[in-house]
């Protein structure tokens, strides 16, 4: 019976090195293949031209080479470029190049789906199916990267996880990408230009605290009220606004880095000044900034964007209580590639 293929890429570089030893050749081997994989994001052995023809013959035999394809572009007339990428099962992942005249962003999936619940969000109506992989995560950058120096004629200059998926349920393989994206045998990013966006998970986020990581953090919000958060996010009976209040207590405590909130306005949900002061209240425990977000429908139309007075209210009451406040407005919404509409439709 044929023995399945190893992913090469679950590898460290220690174990690549100590493969060629075992295999009789020498050490450094492993570390010009390591290159090929990771740095220049070879897609198969034969584009390893420095590697003698026999020992990629050997590599085709012992490993594959999961990368992902990028199966759909689709160009949004903000600039915009939606993702539909195929990983090496079958299952689609959306990740999303966010354009502006100064950077370009990179919005990357973690998960096929997601296990939370948050019933204002396409990608929340598909079941989670899997992780993603390391490696499958540090594609859809390079691929974003290579799109943003083809289109925009400059490098990617930031990365967020606020795709597909619940980051901080994907932790162990989120943590080792970002590794790989930060190291200089990676992409060498700055760990500085990246922000995981988690809906809120406590003991995760502690964990990441006591990591001592050095990229930024990241809560989709929505509500400071706790029966209002439930109501739109049901995981919020069990990660309660006090818990994850302690949790984010604690990541300030350990890495002295400002808290970014997440927040959408809507109609006849949190647009009530009663909400807006909960939000004031809640901000004042770290030091935080709020990016208030236009809201992007899904079909259903259940959730409906806020007035721009209630917009204004929010912003002016922050700003009064020396909280730094942001309005995002959203981009891509003509290829359902904004805030919370990835549901692999294209």
């Amino acid at each position: 019976m044929e023995t399945k293929k190893k992913d090469i890429r679950a590898l460290t570089k220690e174990q690549l090195r100590n493969f060629f030893v075992e295999c009789g050749d020498k050490a450094f081997r492993g570390n010009q293949v390591y290159e090929w994989l990771w740095q220049k994001s070879a897609h198969t052995f034969d584009a390893m031209t420095n590697v003698s023809k026999e020992t990629r013959q050997m590599l085709e035999e012992h490993f594959v080479i999961n990368h992902i394809r990028v199966d759909q572009m689709q160009r949004s007339s903000d600039g915009t470029i939606k993702n539909a990428v195929r990983l090496h099962d079958g299952l689609v992942v959306e990740s999303v190049l966010i354009p502006t005249e100064t950077r370009t962003t990179a919005c990357v999936s973690s998960q096929v789906g997601c296990s939370l619940d948050c019933r204002f969000c396409a990608t929340a109506r598909m079941k989670r199916m899997r992780n993603l992989n390391p490696d499958e995560i540090y594609d859809q950058v390079v691929a974003i990267d290579n799109e943003s120096r083809l289109y925009f004629d400059r490098p990617l200059s930031n990365i967020v996880f606020m795709g597909m998926g619940e980051p901080l349920m994907n932790y162990n393989n989120v943590l080792k990408a970002i590794d790989m994206i930060t190291s200089p045998e990676g992409l060498g990013m700055s760990p500085k230009r990246i922000t995981v966006s988690t809906s809120g998970v406590p003991k995760m986020i502690k964990k990441m605290a006591d990591e001592e990581v050095k990229f930024g953090l990241a809560v989709s919000l929505h509500s400071a009220i706790d029966e209002v958060r439930t109501s739109i996010m049901p995981f919020n009976a069990t990660f309660s606004l006090a818990d994850l209040r302690e949790a984010l207590e604690y990541w300030y405590g350990k890495t002295k880095s400002r808290i970014t909130y997440e927040y959408v306005v809507w109609e006849g949900i949190n647009d009530t000044q009663e909400a807006v002061d909960a939000l004031v209240k809640f901000c004042r425990f770290a030091p935080s900034k709020v990016n208030l977000i236009e809201y992007n429908p899904i079909d259903d139309g259940e959730f409906q964007q806020a007035s721009s007075a209630a917009v204004d209210m929010y912003q002016r009451t922050l700003e009064k209580n020396g909280i730094t406040v942001t309005v995002r407005r959203s981009r891509g919404k003509d290829i359902d590639a904004a805030c919370g509409q990835l549901a692999n439709k294209a």
